[in-house]
């Protein structure tokens, strides 16, 4: 039994907590059908520093994030917690802290360069957390953060958009409509925009949930692009969220764009071939929520209102959650079954193990 280090507030606080505490961790980089690429660990729990808030994690929800750094990221042997939403109750919080107290319930994806969140207690600085959707439970709450920060930095800070403004006009394609994150894109584009929404999908079960997310038209992913949406948007797109394929489809997004139109991207690769997008000044931004978590920027506090933001319009019945499949606890079998899910690409909404 341990007690809580100095930094946390005594008057708030148990006198003591487990000295060690469930958790999923891998070693070594593996393939996902091999049965040690995730482990049941037990690890020490973790001691909340200045700004940070301990919390009991009741679920959590899985990205491709998750399985990117498993395949990505060798730890040499080492435990290594991967999982970046979460869904708890605080049970501590560091001397410093100022937006929490104990006892609250709290949504978060937490920061890429800390351990994730696939254990039973977790810590996060309260500057990237939220104050949980009342009318969510945590399974459903825990599907939220990632993606609710991804769409809204790239809807209302990358592409320049304005929240509340159902005035404003003009045409939106997202990407792969009812994964994680694009289903998340649509609801706000349309709660918060007058935009007409695209969504891309290519079965029917994707497609039903696209147009359940809120958007107005849906094309097919796996057929060429630019036809089909001379076809739905004969004006031309003016903005595109792009979630997945930006390489295959730089060239069908400059034909269809608007001049002076604007992408945002959150998928991965090395290059790009931008040169398509300059007579059209098309203009190209990258979306990474952890960058402020990564570099400490002075606004990191800004996810803290945007998650504040988010569970308002949910408890406001305006948006809703994306969790799709609970596969039972958080356990090593379970969170393998998610990522070879995910890594099949054939996801819908978001996955989210709870308890342990």
């Amino acid at each position: 039994m341990s007690e809580y280090p100095s930094t946390t507030v005594p008057a708030v606080m148990p006198a003591v907590m487990p000295a060690v505490m469930p958790a999923v961790a891998y070693r070594r980089s593996l393939p996902v059908d091999d049965p040690d690429s995730l482990l049941d660990v037990e690890l020490p729990v973790p001691e909340p520093g200045p700004r940070d808030l301990l919390v009991r994690v009741e679920a959590v929800a899985v990205n491709p994030v998750d399985y990117k750094v498993r395949r990505n990221s060798d730890p040499g042997g080492e435990p290594k917690v991967l999982g970046w939403d979460a869904a708890g109750t605080v049970v501590a919080v560091g001397g410093e802290v100022e937006l929490f107290e104990v006892g609250d319930e709290v949504y978060y994806a937490g920061a890429i360069d800390r351990p994730g969140a696939n254990s039973r207690f977790h810590v996060v600085d309260e500057r990237i957390a939220g104050h949980k959707p009342a009318t969510l439970s945590f399974t459903e709450a825990a599907a939220l953060p990632l993606t609710s920060l991804t769409a809204w930095e790239g809807l209302f800070e990358r592409l320049g958009l304005r929240g509340d403004a159902l005035d404003q006009t003009g045409t939106l394609l997202v990407t792969a409509a009812a994964g994680g994150v694009g289903s998340i894109v649509v609801q706000l584009a349309r709660a918060l925009t007058g935009l007409t929404v695209i969504g891309t999908a290519s079965r029917p079960e994707t497609v039903e949930f696209a147009r359940r997310m809120g958007a107005h038209h849906v094309v097919d992913h796996r057929a060429p692009l630019a036809k089909q949406l001379a076809e739905v948007a004969p004006g031309g797109v003016d903005f595109v969220f792009s979630t997945t394929g930006t390489d295959r489809n730089l060239a069908a997004y400059a034909e269809a764009l608007t001049p002076f139109g604007r992408i945002v991207a959150i998928d991965d690769h090395d290059s790009l071939d931008i040169g398509v997008l300059k007579s059209k000044s098309i203009a190209f931004h990258w979306e990474l929520m952890f960058t402020h978590s990564l570099f400490g920027t002075p606004n990191q506090v800004n996810q803290h209102r945007i998650l504040d933001r988010v569970a308002r319009l949910v408890d406001a019945g305006v948006v809703t959650t994306t969790a799709n499949l609970d596969l039972g606890p958080v356990n090593a079998a379970n969170l393998r079954e998610a990522h070879r899910i995910l890594e099949s690409g054939t996801a819908i909404g978001k996955i989210t193990p709870t308890g342990f």
